[in-house]
């Protein structure tokens, strides 16, 4: 595995930094976003009677009398910090088959730098390491991608669900309050 790393070039490192930083971002987010749902788990009562975090400023903007503009500022604050950090995965699963790519091309000039200098008839073994540089890099970029972009998918459904139970909750307790029930 090592020797496949080396043989990928330079380009394996910010790869390698975008799989890793990828991996912690999608890890951490879901186990956000898991105890996020947890929380708003159950009926508008029983939810608004545990006062999750997020939910926190949401009630006392309520309690406090808001208006729906200010509820609607205060719910949408809110959902950007439920989306926190996933913008970096989209950006991730983005730069990582570019970085790919830029190694299939320095991997190909590579190639062709030894058959530009060659005086004779190429070995096929000196080809051979530009070749590997450029497929292992795209293919390691693609590997990086790939699962980060589904996690991206994944992890923005769900905080599109809490950003519909959100906005469920304040406006049911809302117009609660605004009716005097």
């Amino acid at each position: 595995m090592i020797d496949l790393f080396v043989k990928g070039g330079f380009l394996m490192y910010p790869i390698a930094l975008c799989s890793f930083a990828g991996i912690a971002i999608l890890v951490g987010k879901a186990l956000e976003l898991r105890s996020i749902m947890r929380q708003l788990d159950g009926s508008v009562e029983d939810t608004a009677a545990r006062r999750p975090v997020v939910l926190k400023p949401l009630l006392a903007a309520i309690e406090g009398g808001a208006t729906e503009e200010e509820l609607a500022i205060i719910g949408t604050r809110q959902v950007r910090l439920v989306e926190r950090h996933l913008n970096w995965l989209e950006l991730i699963a983005t730069i990582a088959p570019l970085l790919g790519l830029t190694g299939t091309v320095t991997g190909m000039i590579r190639a062709f730098m030894v058959i530009a200098g060659s005086t004779a008839s190429v070995s096929p073994a000196l080809l051979a390491g530009g070749i590997w540089e450029a497929l292992i890099t795209t293919a390691a970029g693609l590997l990086v991608a790939i699962p980060i972009h589904v996690g991206h998918h994944f992890l923005a459904r769900q905080t599109d669900d809490i950003a519909f139970i959100l906005n469920e909750i304040a406006t049911n307790l809302y117009l609660r309050r605004r009716h005097g029930v």
